[in-house]
């Protein structure tokens, strides 16, 4: 074809005549099907009422605002979750319980355990309740696919930190246990920011002594944690060993989530094949799949018991999005897959949650300690969904008091 030709100036002067695109959706497809915009109507339904009662609050501590200031819910000094950046760094600005004995006015309480003497390589976790804190701060009470605000739909406060003592396991351990059991009797759900998983031990101790009911245990980790001793002490590596020794723990109802590469000690495999515990590694999950995974998880871990605990290792998460932990390892969860195990395994609630191994010395700007805070809301969020919050209370029936 000549390229002076009529056709040809007229294709290259756009002067066609052109069929409009046409785009098909699935056929089926309606936009109000999907959980964004279930999501959008679910929000609609939420009350309101916290979240004002929390803006008179702020006028009445902090003073009303200058005159200058059009949003009168403004108060002079901060109080409350606004600012982000501003205020003082209680997880997820919750209020400060300054004598714990009030604990049992909330439905769960966050208690910080800033120990890392059972650290056998990289320490700093002693680190890791003020790290979760600080970057809880950038949270709203509110999730969006969930449909829930935990300002409305709970009562949360942040007791502080329990007094643990430097460079002794023992007494330490003594002081985490007394702490956890004086929450647990009180009725609000006990929420531990480790720390390093040395604590699983006197944490799970902690609620068994105020009931004689059985627990069982869904640990996420990369890392199997049973032997006996590590260094001849109760490190990190041994809270399962110990744990599940106690007469309403058994190691049967053991469920670890996760284990794998190349830092399991052999000792503490020999110890899970000698007791029975139950291990999925990444592969098997994989495998399977996140939603058969949690049933499997469940169905051991209730399996004749009355309550479960859940211990979130972060270092189960594959360590390019967790640097900032002790023992980091490639090739575990990645963190969308642990929330959605996590949020499914919490569902029908739990009489304990214990967050470990965040060490913010290593970490990078804040995400280590940042999924450490997604990890509690998720649990918190998944039972609140499912109306599960406060389970736990049925099985203390063997509560203390100081």
């Amino acid at each position: 074809m000549h390229r002076d030709s009529p056709e040809r100036r007229h294709r290259r002067a756009g002067l066609f005549d052109r069929q409009p695109r046409q785009r098909f959706h699935h056929p089926n497809f309606e936009i109000r099907d999907m959980q964004g915009w279930k999501s959008i109507e679910a929000e609609g339904r939420l009350p309101e009422d916290g979240w004002r009662k929390e803006q008179k609050w702020a006028l009445d501590m902090g003073l009303p605002g200058s005159d200058s200031i059009i949003d009168k819910s403004i108060p002079t000094f901060a109080r409350g979750e606004l600012p982000h950046f501003a205020g003082i760094n209680t997880f997820l600005k919750a209020p400060y319980v300054e004598n714990v004995r009030d604990v049992g006015r909330y439905d769960a309480a966050v208690m910080g355990i800033p120990f890392d003497s059972g650290t056998t390589y990289r320490p700093g976790t002693r680190f890791g309740p003020q790290g979760i804190r600080r970057i809880s701060a950038l949270y709203t009470p509110y999730n969006y696919e969930l449909g829930v605000d935990l300002r409305e739909q709970m009562t949360l406060c942040d007791a502080g930190d329990v007094f643990t003592i430097p460079a002794n396991l023992e007494k330490s351990f003594d002081q985490i246990t007394k702490g956890v059991s004086h929450v647990a009797s009180s009725g609000a759900l006990p929420i531990m920011l480790g720390g390093d998983h040395s604590i699983g031990f006197p944490c799970v101790r902690g609620i068994a002594d105020v009931t004689s009911k059985r627990i069982g245990i869904i640990h996420f980790d990369r890392h199997i944690d049973i032997q006996e001793k590590d260094l001849d002490e109760r490190m990190h590596t041994t809270p399962w060993y110990w744990a599940t020794n106690l007469p309403n723990v058994s190691a049967t109802n053991l469920v670890q989530l996760g284990i794998g590469g190349w830092q399991v000690p052999r000792y503490g495999v020999a110890e899970a094949r000698k007791r029975g515990t139950n291990v999925l590694t990444i592969s098997d999950i994989e495998q399977m799949g996140l939603e058969k995974a949690a049933e499997i998880a469940l169905e051991l871990a209730w399996k004749d018991t009355d309550a479960v605990y859940i211990s979130f290792d972060v270092d189960s998460i594959d360590c390019g999005f967790v640097p900032g932990t002790g023992w980091p390892e490639p090739g575990g969860f990645l963190p969308r897959e642990a929330l959605k195990l996590l949020g499914l395994v919490s569902a029908p609630g739990i009489c304990g949650l214990e967050v470990v191994e965040v060490s913010p010395p290593y970490d990078t700007s804040d995400i280590t300690a940042l999924f450490g805070v997604r990890v509690v809301v998720e649990a918190l969020g998944s039972m609140v969904a499912h109306g599960n919050l406060g389970k736990h209370k049925s099985i203390i029936d063997k509560p203390t008091s100081f």
